[in-house]
């Protein structure tokens, strides 16, 4: 027997017990908005109301008024429609700049790659961008409505999406664009047929990480939208009345907010491993 085995025992101990740590973590917001969900509003200013049918009575009272909620159900519509065609408009935009700049060189004044250009449109935080971005709209008169909200979306996510295919085209070996060339194919033929068909799980990816971006944003959304184009993130930060915020409606919110982004992420979960791995072990 080792002398180093009794200590490997307790890093296993202290190990598992991390991993329940962290998993208490991550999963007590869940915990919070089911169990407030099953609330009325009173009782979720009850103190010590934790334990369904001991300390308070479930009900599904809350998911009824948010279900029936015209409000509720517009601002998910909103969020569905605007996350979906800003991610295809990123990738349909995207996806051609980022082959360019990843198989082509273009150096600007600076002498620096202009790949750069694109990271520093990521350093920004939301907030510096709000007042330029509110004026430009109220200009154009797409305050409070989709396509205000698409092309604000668009701008932001556009440079991220762009940086990451851009390493997903670096992973794949040029020889075989090159046999391609050397067979007659031209350079639109090359990247719909060859480059684009193998890069396939970083575009998943790609399309995941825009598509959550764009649904859990509500600092924006906030600012361009009111009512009528009002997004689920936006309306949940909106669930207050005169007593002060609806914890119960609010968790009903949530939960419905994380539901999809979930399902997409386990039913594609296989594009997204590989996505994000693409290129990390070369044989």
């Amino acid at each position: 027997m080792s002398i180093y085995e009794p200590y490997r025992g307790i890093k296993r101990v202290l190990f598992y017990v991390w991993l329940i740590l962290v998993a208490v973590w991550v999963l007590f917001p869940f915990f919070w908005a089911v169990e407030n969900s099953l609330k009325t509003t009173e009782q979720t200013f009850t103190r010590g109301a934790f334990l369904p049918w001991i300390q308070y009575q479930p009900t599904l009272g809350s998911w009824q008024t948010v279900i029936s909620d015209p409000a509720a159900i517009r601002a998910l519509v909103n969020s569905v429609v605007i996350s979906i065609a800003t991610t295809l408009i990123v990738l349909v935009l995207g996806t051609p700049a980022a082959y360019a700049l990843a198989r082509h060189e273009f150096r600007p004044m600076t002498g620096r790659d202009i790949a750069v250009w694109f990271l520093t449109q990521r350093v920004l935080p939301p907030a510096v961008v709000l007042v330029p971005y509110f004026v430009l709209m109220v200009h154009l008169r797409l305050i409070d409505t989709q396509i205000g909200l698409i092309l604000v979306y668009v701008a932001v996510t556009l440079p991220f999406g762009v940086v990451i295919m851009r390493d997903v085209f670096r992973d794949i070996p040029v020889e075989l664009e090159e046999a391609a060339f050397i067979d007659g194919a031209n350079d639109l033929r090359v990247f719909g047929r060859v480059s684009l068909p193998l890069a396939v799980n970083g575009l998943v990816a790609t399309a995941i990480i825009v598509f959550a971006f764009n649904w859990n944003e509500a600092i924006l959304a906030s600012t361009l939208t009111s009512r009528v184009a009002q997004t689920l993130p936006f309306f949940i930060l909106s669930s207050r009345s005169t007593r002060g915020v609806d914890f119960n409606t609010a968790a009903v919110n949530s939960l419905i907010a994380i539901v999809p982004p979930v399902v997409l992420s386990l039913v594609i979960q296989r594009f997204l491993a590989r996505g994000l791995t693409f290129g990390a072990v070369k044989g």
